[in-house]
């Protein structure tokens, strides 16, 4: 059930992959919600509305078609609402992307956030919960990624609009009390995930029996993290409003808290796969072989990603733990499913 003092959320980004299963969970637990999103062209709208089918027969649900990067239109929608906590997931996504359309991040991920903080700031909003990325990590090669590690060396637009977030959001948490929690989510898939995700485009490709493109080589490793746990991840952060951290030292900072109530959390199944090993799972669960075209790594991109969870596992009691052959095999039967393949 909602907690007491968190009755009303607002969701940004409701129709993306992560927002629109976090608000079904959210709705099933009995909160009010107010879900936004632009539906842009990102990838396929059509899956956007087919996500938000599932949502708007319910009576708790509000829905509005809007950007955040629009001042006036935010504004106006936290002024008529009393929204008690905020989970900003609308962000444009994609390392590669960024690569081509850099104005894009800008306005959603740079704009759109200080839109947000201000509603959050001015309509007293008990918690603002806001998706950071893996990315952020860049150049660090420490394993598994810490959120106590430093992160000052993006190596992508993306990424460095994912740190932007983090340290607007301390701004708030320090200038005006604001609570704010950073989720740093580690390569989320599952059904319903997003079609610009190597998973999908694998899929897509070895169905059709044409080749998938591997990057370094086949050299990657990732955290793959299910959809499943991201949500339980992010419902126990809502309610776990982040204090001053009482041992905090100006003199050797952590990154991960601060002396006002901010916070820092990596959401991963604190595990790599090698996609390699990954691929071969994907293709146990179609029952065909890939074609393989081994490619130099992509500017912008990093060999491996590995989530150390151990401050989420201590603070909110959660520990994700789905394996990829359990997600995979969802992630296909609905693919299968969906798209009638």
């Amino acid at each position: 059930m909602a907690d007491s003092e968190i009755k009303h959320i607002l969701v940004t980004g409701a129709a993306g992959f992560i927002g629109s299963f976090l608000s079904k969970s959210l709705l099933d637990d009995g909160y009010l919600l107010t879900g936004i999103d632009n539906m842009n062209d990102y990838y396929d709208p059509g899956l956007k509305q087919s996500r938000l089918q599932f949502l708007q027969d319910r009576e708790a649900f509000t829905f509005k078609r809007m950007d955040l990067a629009d001042r006036d239109a935010m504004a106006s929608l936290f002024a008529e609402n009393q929204f008690d906590a905020v989970v900003n997931l609308a962000a444009q996504a994609g390392v590669r992307y960024s690569l081509e359309n850099p104005a894009s991040y800008i306005d959603s991920n740079i704009v759109g956030l200080a839109n947000v903080l201000e509603g959050c700031r001015h309509h007293g909003v008990k918690h603002l919960v806001y998706a950071s990325s893996s990315s952020v990590y860049g150049a660090n090669t420490s394993m598994p990624f810490s959120v106590h590690d430093n992160v000052d060396h993006p190596v992508s637009l993306y990424a460095a609009t994912k740190k932007a977030s983090e340290l607007m959001a301390h701004s708030y948490s320090h200038l005006y009390g604001l609570p704010t929690t950073g989720l740093r989510f580690f390569t989320v898939y599952g059904p319903w995930g997003r079609p610009d995700m190597a998973y999908f485009l694998f899929t897509k490709a070895i169905l059709a029996g044409e080749a998938i493109d591997i990057f370094n080589q086949g050299k990657m490793k990732r955290d793959f993290t299910y959809i499943d746990d991201i949500v339980e991840g992010v419902k126990r952060v809502i309610l776990k409003i982040p204090v001053p951290n009482p041992d905090f030292k100006t003199d050797s900072p952590d990154p991960a808290s601060s002396y006002c109530p901010y916070r820092i959390y990596n959401i991963g199944n604190n595990n790599t796969v090698d996609l390699m090993c990954f691929i071969e799972i994907l293709e146990d669960c179609l029952g065909k072989k890939a074609r393989k075209n081994f490619m130099p790594m992509q500017n912008g991109d990093v060999p491996v990603t590995y989530a150390n969870v151990d401050d989420l596992v201590k603070d909110v009691g959660f520990r994700p733990d789905t394996t990829v052959e359990v997600g995979l095999r969802r992630f296909t039967d609905w693919y299968l499913e969906y798209y009638g393949k």
